[in-house]
């Protein structure tokens, strides 16, 4: 099951994505294991209490309730093997999907306002994308290569902008995005602004997005 955004804000990266619904979180998780060689992880689930949906870890006010590890040592549980993927989410099917980044890509996140912004400017520039996700925390996640999180600093800084004025952050090593179907609690689940396809299979580096993402969240303050 992949979510997708329709109509997202007339962007057309994200509103002509298909929609594919009907594949359980296991057969997702195996498929991003299989077919793209992301490492992934199980983390915590939405589970039914008193009518209401709330985090597996049992924290009534867990901001990301369904969609955060369900154990310290979760990085090393991360696993590029479907066939070790399957045995965890038949532990537990439920399980939301994340995806640990610093290893086969980091993510350039910034804010959903800003992220659609910068869509539309690459489409304009041509930039070639890698997958791009939209969280329910209103977060939208741009695939990198790996080592984006080193890199970014520097080249924020020549671009005349100061990391520390926008909300750009780069999550690499010993960070994690949530992958769509996720959901978190009853926000809504992670979609794709630009799923993943044969197409953009190889990642853009930091490099060549940096500019019109901190342009736009330059725009975004």
């Amino acid at each position: 099951m992949e979510e997708t955004i329709a109509g997202a804000q007339d962007t057309q990266m994200a509103g002509h994505i298909p929609q594919q619904r009907g594949e359980s979180l296991l057969e997702t998780a195996v498929r991003y294991a299989e077919e793209r060689h992301w490492d992934v992880f199980p983390g915590t689930w939405l589970e039914a209490v008193d009518g209401m949906q709330r985090c597996s870890c049992g924290d009534t006010s867990c901001p990301a309730p369904g969609a955060h590890p369900a154990r310290p040592d979760w990085a090393t549980q991360a696993t590029g093997s479907a066939t070790v993927a399957r045995r965890m989410w038949q532990r537990q099917p439920t399980a939301s999907i994340l995806l640990p980044t610093g290893r086969t890509f980091d993510a350039l996140s910034v804010p959903e306002s800003a992220g659609f912004l910068a869509l539309a400017r690459m489409e304009r520039m041509e930039l070639t994308l890698g997958p791009v996700t939209l969280a329910p925390d209103r977060r939208m996640h741009f695939f990198v290569l790996p080592g984006a999180s080193a890199k970014v600093p520097d080249l924020v800084r020549k671009l005349g902008w100061s990391l520390s004025s926008l909300d750009l952050v780069a999550l690499g090593e010993g960070a994690y995005v949530a992958a769509p179907p996720t959901r978190f609690g009853s926000r809504g689940a992670v979609q794709w602004a630009c799923r993943p396809t044969p197409a953009n299979r190889w990642l853009p580096d930091a490099e060549e997005l940096i500019s019109p993402l901190s342009y736009a969240c330059g725009r975004d303050r």
